[in-house]
């Protein structure tokens, strides 16, 4: 760092090395991991156990790297170029439906050689951006509340008609959650979220009661034994692997449902095996790593200085927790299956690729955002002038993290 950049962090210097330390014990962890439950499928079908091994081992290689350079770049520079991230994913996903690979019924992926990239995982970054700079221009006062919405309503519509299109019931959540984060810590008004809340849930039963496959997912979560060689055999063998692991597991390498008991066993359910052959120690070592990389996050976006840097930071972070809840969740037999990977942890090149262009976003708000100047917000006075009722009625905007201004509070109401 030089002078005139003192070596400074949002979130303070512990906040950084904690996210980096606990992602680190996540990814080596996950390798291990992913190594003990793949390898007697991909001794049997690949030829090989160390197949799975060393293709995530490439794929945290390729991660790292990504998120190194995504860490040196100025996030705030994204806030103008946001529409064009957007529009990219949008045109990936796009081209999805066109060319990309089915597997299991669903068009989710675009081959690349490497490994399948799966657009929808970028679009959820690629919102987050957007949203979150068309609510910077709404906090500053620079757009009308009908104009915001509408905005909002197509930034997040349109790629979410296209990944249910796919379909992918589970990323089309955990999008319509991340931008849910934005605009809750962007100030919005609870009558609004509410309201986009139980739109989301009367489309989510409409989705799930209209599809035979979802509507018997969900069937055999309420009663996994009622189906157990069915819809409910991955959960009961999941909690059979939880069940057997007791405390302390019963060491690594030695469990059985890896020998072709439990389907996805090296990427969704992951955990289970974690808890078979590390036990409750173990599972619980992994809540904890998560846990602290989600602190360590929400430090960050709290001490983020421009309400861009904090509402990209605090969205991220939420959106990578409520993924990392609704595996754990899953597998657990607490929620039905939605198929999303345990950041870090699960085998898969687009899952890590985007979590760490995720780790990389956050490290750049972490020592960028400490440089932003605190008094973004530009005076109501040097702006077009405005009706009078419609200023007191707006007021001044600030996000529930800090104030746009670097003050302490949530929005303040005339």
């Amino acid at each position: 760092m030089s002078a005139k950049h003192p070596a400074t962090y949002a979130g303070g210097p512990q906040a950084r090395y904690l996210m980096l330390g606990s992602a680190l014990f996540l990814t080596v962890f996950g390798l291990v991991m992913i190594y003990s439950a793949s390898s007697i499928t991909a001794s049997v079908r690949e030829g090989s156990p160390w197949h799975f091994l060393v293709r995530q081992a490439i794929f945290v290689g390729l991660g790292a790297t990504v998120a190194f350079f995504v860490s040196r770049y100025d996030y705030r520079k994204l806030r103008d170029r946001a529409a064009l991230v957007w529009a990219a994913c949008v045109g990936m996903l796009l081209l999805t439906l066109v060319i990309g690979a089915v597997r299991g019924g669903a068009r989710r992926w675009i081959p690349l050689g490497l490994f399948n990239l799966q657009p929808s995982e970028l679009a959820k970054i690629g919102c987050i951006l957007l949203v979150s700079a068309l609510a910077v221009e709404w906090m500053r006062g620079r757009t009308e509340d009908t104009r915001f919405y509408g905005s909002v309503a197509i930034a997040t519509g349109v790629p979410a008609i296209l990944i249910i299109l796919q379909p992918d019931f589970g990323t089309t959540l955990t999008l319509a959650v991340a931008v849910a984060l934005v605009l809750i810590l962007a100030g919005i008004e609870w009558k609004w979220v509410v309201g986009s809340g139980l739109g989301v849930v009367v489309v989510g039963g409409l989705l799930v009661f209209t599809s035979e496959y979802r509507m018997r997912r969900v069937l055999g979560f309420l009663d996994p034994w009622s189906d157990s060689l069915g819809k409910g055999y991955q959960t009961i063998q999941a909690l059979l692997a939880f069940g057997t692991g007791g405390i302390d597991g019963v060491g690594l390498g030695l469990s059985r449902q890896k020998f072709f008991y439990l389907p996805e066993a090296h990427t969704d359910f992951i955990l289970a095996i974690i808890g078979e052959e590390a036990g409750l120690i173990g599972t619980i070592a992994v809540v904890a790593g998560l846990a602290l990389f989600v602190y360590a996050g929400f430090r960050i976006a709290v001490g983020a200085k421009d309400p861009f840097g904090r509402l990209v930071a605090g969205a991220i972070t939420g959106m990578l927790a409520f993924q990392a809840f609704l595996n754990m969740a899953a597998v657990t037999g607490v929620m039905p299956v939605t198929g999303k990977p345990l950041p870090f942890v699960s085998y898969g090149g687009s899952s890590m690729l985007v979590t760490m262009i995720c780790l990389g976003l956050l490290l750049s708000v972490s020592e960028y955002g400490a440089r932003a100047p605190q008094a973004v917000r530009q005076s109501r006075r040097s702006e077009e002038p405005r009706r009078e009722g419609d200023r007191e009625r707006r007021g001044n905007r600030g996000t529930h993290l800090s104030r746009v201004d670097g003050s302490r509070g949530a929005r303040r109401r005339a």
